[in-house]
């Protein structure tokens, strides 16, 4: 490489990064508003993030960031590394150029306002307090996909955000498979006697709980010198570098599931986020691929391995441990059965593998009527509502236990939701290909082993940040592009099992 590139090139990087520092100082208030924050600290906060996102924002779209990149990607210097940087760069920098700077910061202020009249509305379970707030955020995200620009449907701009590539016209087909194929295995499983879960509905103090979670995700490799684990309304991970990744959970001392499922869930992510290279601070190769990605890593831990029987061989008699006197007459069997209870239900982050695809679509389905203006945002409560009742069979019987379960459009988070399910089918097919290329793979994980996985997640997955597409990246991993197939071998098997 010549002096002159690798002088543009280390501009390029200091200037990526000083943008990186700012939107992960930005990040650190934005997790202490989630978890320890006091309730009259809201409004300033809310200044605080919006002047951080409008600083960040100026130098991802200034003059000079453009020029580096134009003089770069006509380099023939560049190594495969630099230049797949250099090109996912420019492709951010023109994005991020439709929006003005203007637009950023009246966003985040209205996702700091947002965000908190949605605590105040769960608090006071009435949907009203947090609408004013939403519907201006609605605005906002409409606004947003003009000023991106589409072609076929405004949602499809929103989605480009977290899963690059996606589209309404990708969406339909895959969701039409899961429409068609999910109903009857939820009719075979209702027509057999239901399983118990009676095991996790006892009292589970707090602080064994929490130092169970604790266990879980160091045999996991989280690595608790690199991150931390807190409580929060709405469990989620967040990165501000991969030496400091944190994640929240919440506990309810009657229902252990609540915990144990969020940590598992989000130690996921945080392994992610943890195994991308740390050299490429800033770039985009230090990034992950996608929401799509980024949630099969968490689906995976959770559910391909979480609720996997073979899991449990090792970690039910420590659990027991822990909890000798509500769990001295429970088989690990019966733990296994219970933890892959199906049964429709209001709540999305404690549905079972099988309905969980209902609540995503639900939320599809509303956030694409939204922007396309076929549903009214006075009308969501109702349109929540008749949805489950459609596909659930249930109606939520107050706005916490519905509209106001999920945190994630009071963040503006609009086009998020189909990675979720997205995840899980990636995660299906990136499990499959992983019992064909680990050795013992099955006696690995009976044995509390999850070193090998990690390691294979890491190589396979981790190392290469964005330089692929999810598409792409699937085909490198598996060798096909994403198949639901794999998802409904998998969650058919395990079923069979569990329903005998």
């Amino acid at each position: 490489m010549t002096s002159n590139t690798a002088d543009l090139y280390n501009e390029y990087e200091s200037l990526m990064q000083k943008a990186a520092d700012i939107n992960n100082a930005a990040a650190v208030l934005e997790w202490d508003q989630e978890t320890y924050m006091p309730p009259k600290g809201a409004e300033r906060r809310g200044r605080q993030l919006a002047t951080l996102a409008s600083q960040a924002h100026d130098i991802l779209t200034g003059s000079r960031l453009e020029e580096l990149l134009q003089a770069l990607s006509l380099s023939n210097d560049l190594n495969d590394i630099q230049k797949a940087n250099v090109a996912l760069s420019l492709k951010d920098h023109s994005k991020n150029k439709k929006l003005p700077s203007s637009f950023v910061e009246a966003l985040s202020r209205q996702s700091s306002e947002c965000f908190n009249a949605w605590i105040e509305a769960r608090q006071k379970n009435d949907y009203s307090v947090f609408a004013p707030s939403l519907a201006k955020m609605i605005a906002l995200k409409q606004e947003q996909a003009r000023l991106y620009g589409y072609t076929d449907h405004p949602y499809d701009a929103l989605l480009d955000d977290y899963e690059p590539g996606a589209t309404v016209a990708m969406l339909e087909p895959v969701f039409a498979k899961i429409r068609a194929q999910m109903p009857p295995l939820l009719e075979k499983i209702k027509s057999v006697q239901q399983v118990s879960n009676d095991c996790f509905h006892k009292t589970f103090p707090k602080q064994q709980q929490w130092d169970f979670s604790d266990f879980f995700l160091r045999k996991m490799g989280y690595d608790l010198e690199a991150g931390r684990q807190d409580y929060a309304e709405h469990p989620f991970t967040t990165s501000f570098s991969g030496n400091d990744v944190r994640i929240t959970t919440r506990v309810d001392e009657h229902n252990y599931a609540s915990l144990l499922w969020s940590t598992i869930h989000e130690g996921g992510h945080a392994l992610y986020e943890q195994g991308l290279p740390d050299e490429q601070y800033g770039l985009p190769l230090g990034a992950a691929a996608s929401l799509g990605i980024h949630e099969s890593q968490s689906r995976l831990w959770e559910n391909c391995v979480g609720r996997g029987a073979n899991t449990w061989q090792y970690f039910f008699p420590a659990l027991q441990s822990y909890f000798p006197d509500q769990l001295k007459d429970v088989s690990t069997a019966d733990f296994f059965k219970a933890m892959n209870r199906v049964e429709p239900s209001l709540i999305r982050t404690e549905a079972d593998e099988v309905t969980y695809h209902f609540h995503v679509m639900i939320r599809y389905e509303i956030e694409k009527g939204l922007m396309e203006n076929s549903i009214d945002p006075k009308d969501l409560q109702k349109v929540w509502n008749s949805l489950y009742e459609k596909y659930l069979g249930i109606t939520p019987p107050d706005d916490v236990k519905g509209i106001l379960q999920d945190v994630h459009w009071s963040h503006g988070s609009f086009g998020y939701f189909p990675t979720y399910s997205l995840g899980s089918f990636y995660a299906a097919q990136f499990f499959a290909q992983a019992h064909k290329e680990i050795a013992g793979l099955n006696e690995q994980l009976c044995a509390g082993e999850f070193q090998p996985l990690l390691l294979w997640l890491r190589e396979k997955i981790h190392k290469h940040g964005r330089r692929y597409t999810s598409e792409e990246l699937c085909e490198l991993v598996t060798g096909n592009k994403l198949d639901t197939s794999y998802f409904m071998r998998y969650v058919t098997a395990k079923y069979d099992t569990v329903y005998s």
